[in-house]
């Protein structure tokens, strides 16, 4: 009996790890269940009893009869009095449980690479790093922890006990607006300055998803995009795998050259302008008025949309945030994106995209295909947020903390590297845009803030033969953090100027 098939397989294949916080009945079943689903077990094969099996694989019999145990009350074996136990695969197989051992051969390895050619992309390469790193730097992303927990448990348990939910998530019937999208309409021409209604918005999960349909429904291969001198690369990245050629304007003072685009370019030559409502990205630098009344009427007389990126709204310290451009485009030359909730938990976070009802009537075809289902439960909490104006509230109190951040950090600045720095104080956002006096190389930089236990991603370095610069975020850091993380970036620039 011990030299059967059956026991030769359970023999080779369990391997368990008395050491391991799962116990050991719990990872031999997991194994035999395992060997089932993949018919190296067939139904109705003969287990051996369970003073063999405990033989078998060197254990207690009374794990042997918990293993047997476990498996009948999964519904794996049939245990039949004076008969034995015997393999029966339910009819409703559960999905594929991973077990301990990975033994038994190459069926447990999954393939590495496709049997099949498919089109790669290097514009989709990754950009997210890891790190052990203690402190590290970002590019200006919110604080977490500023965000009150059990308040967002409270409002998103009373959003999902809501009677309404369920007959949404089973509507098939065309309705009118959602009580979201007229609260997220509402919402926008209150702050910013929009008449729209809602057939003129809507939302995504994110900005980039909101990038992305637009990207598809408006660039084709090789479209001119023009973007800022360094512009954002998670927009870039978009607009390059839409097919789009992407060229550059300069930035100075004013922000975008307008100027530079009527000398440079003819009508029908440009398919869009990517540019930042607020405050340009990286450099922080705000597009003046006179530069933004310029930019409408060139996009009306050479027939171009300009895609306006309102990526920091919420963050504005200083005086009042800049209406969008959206706010006075009369002929529908402007896409404009944004967030909502920036001051609630990213999941709980939304995208969304203000533009004329036919291209936003386009727009929800696509996400409809991407996206069918969206989540109904954070949208009938942040309806409830916005009617309430608990996200006016979260924002007011958070913005007075990262203006004292901010504040700090510059005087942190100031006292550490003194003449070796330049940068403008923003009167927003979580970033600020910081140039060394002296070129050094940004990599090497990185490289010696690493030895501090701190890093520095590639994407906030920037450097070519006119910039030597960082996209400093300091949202993500309390003022303990801002004095430790810039002591050891002036140590690490130290070490990069020997």
């Amino acid at each position: 009996m011990t030299d059967s098939p059956v026991n030769t397989l359970l023999k080779s294949l369990i391997h368990f790890d008395k050491s391991s916080a799962s116990p050991v009945y719990i990872q031999i079943s997991q194994q035999i269940i395992n060997a089932i689903q993949r018919s190296y077990l067939a139904g109705g094969s003969l287990l051996p009893g369970t003073r063999i099996f405990s033989q078998l694989i060197n254990v207690h019999r009374n794990t042997a009869v918990a293993v047997y145990g476990e498996l009948a009350s999964q519904g794996w074996v049939e245990i039949i009095a004076n008969k034995g136990t015997f393999i029966s695969v339910p009819e409703q197989r559960t999905a594929t449980i991973k077990a301990g051992s990975n033994l038994i051969g190459d069926i447990y390895n999954f393939a590495e690479t496709t049997g099949f050619p498919f089109q790669t992309s290097f514009h989709l390469s990754s950009t997210q790093e890891f790190t052990e790193a203690k402190y590290e730097l970002n590019d200006g992303q919110p604080d977490l922890r500023l965000h009150p927990i059990h308040e967002f448990s409270k409002w998103y348990g009373a959003s999902m006990k809501r009677k309404s939910l369920i007959s949404k998530w089973n509507q098939n019937k065309k309705t009118k607006y959602s009580v979201f999208e007229n609260q997220l309409c509402n919402y926008l021409n209150a702050t910013r300055g929009l008449h729209i209604k809602p057939k003129n918005v809507i939302s995504t999960r994110s900005t980039e998803m909101s990038l992305y349909i637009i990207s598809q429904l408006l660039i084709r291969p090789n479209d001119v995009v023009l973007v800022g001198d360094l512009s954002n690369y998670a927009a870039n990245m978009i607009f390059q795998q839409s097919g789009a050629i992407i060229k550059t304007i300069p930035i100075d003072e004013q922000g975008l050259n307008v100027d530079y685009i009527k000398k440079h370019f003819v009508k029908g030559a440009i398919r869009s302008v990517y540019i930042c409502a607020n405050r340009d990205y990286p450099t922080t630098v705000s597009l003046a008025a006179e530069r933004r009344l310029k930019l409408l009427q060139l996009a009306k007389e050479y027939q171009f949309a300009i895609i306006e990126d309102d990526y920091d709204y919420d963050f504005q310290f200083e005086g009042l945030a800049m209406l969008p451009m959206a706010s006075s485009d009369a002929n529908g030359m402007v896409i404009y994106l944004g967030k909502l909730g920036q001051s609630l938990f990213p999941s709980f976070q939304t995208g969304f995209v203000v533009a004329p009802e036919n291209l936003i009537s386009e727009a929800k075809n696509y996400l409809q295909m991407l996206d069918r289902q969206g989540d109904l439960t954070q949208e009938q909490m942040l309806s409830e947020l916005i009617y309430e104006g608990e996200i006016h509230r979260l924002l007011k109190k958070n913005i007075l903390v990262y203006k004292q951040r901010r504040d700090f950090l510059y005087q942190c600045l100031e006292e550490n590297f003194k003449d070796a720095i330049r940068f403008k104080k923003p009167t927003g956002g979580l970033a600020i845009w910081l140039e060394f006096n002296t070129v050094i190389s940004l990599v090497q930089l990185s490289e010696q803030a690493l030895r501090y236990d701190l890093f520095l991603p590639k994407t906030i370095l920037y450097q070519d033969k006119d910039t030597c610069a960082i996209r400093l975020g300091f949202g993500h850091l309390n003022e303990e953090e801002i004095e430790i993380v810039v002591k050891k970036l002036k140590q690490a620039y130290d070490l990069a100027l020997k």
